[in-house]
């Protein structure tokens, strides 16, 4: 195993802590995701202090460890320029299960995402004009309720 320290990414994050889950929204990709518990504890070990084997060793597993460290790495939520970790990454997540095996199925790193809609922000996805309905910034509007934002300024959504 390599002695890379990962480091998790911090900035451009809203993360809310459960007992068992992590939710974090990723204020540059306006994406929502679920860490579970497993996915959670080595995306809070990795402070680039700790190696991959450390980490490995905390979490008990090194096959878990190192899905999970694929899985951070796709959700951006680990350092970008992070080596390849692990034999699991770009492998699909079945063919990485059967290789770990089912005894650690419990463990296994979870992360579901959902990308949430623009709109939702208040902005708009890039090239949008003011045709059929849209509620953007800058599209012309006569109360709150016709934008998105839910602010209607002089006859403009802000």
């Amino acid at each position: 195993m390599q002695n890379f320290n990962p480091v998790g990414r911090t900035n451009n994050l809203v993360v809310q802590e459960f007992e068992k889950e992590v939710l974090v929204y990723d204020l540059t990709d306006h994406r929502a995701m679920s860490l579970n518990e497993t996915s959670a504890r080595v995306w809070r070990a990795c402070d680039g202090q700790r190696s991959v084997s450390d980490i490995a060793a905390e979490i008990g597993d090194e096959g878990v460890t190192l899905l999970a460290l694929s899985e951070l790495k796709k959700a951006k939520l680990v350092d970008a320029k992070a080596p390849e970790l692990t034999k699991f990454e770009g492998m699909p997540r079945r063919e990485a299960i059967k290789r770990i095996g089912m005894s650690s199925l419990i463990a296994l790193p979870i992360i579901a995402s959902l990308a949430t809609p623009a709109l939702a922000q208040g902005t708009c996805p890039p090239n949008t004009n003011c045709t059929g309905g849209a509620r953007c910034p800058g599209c012309p509007c006569a109360n709150n309720n016709n934008c998105a934002s839910n602010s209607c300024v002089a006859g403009t959504c802000a």
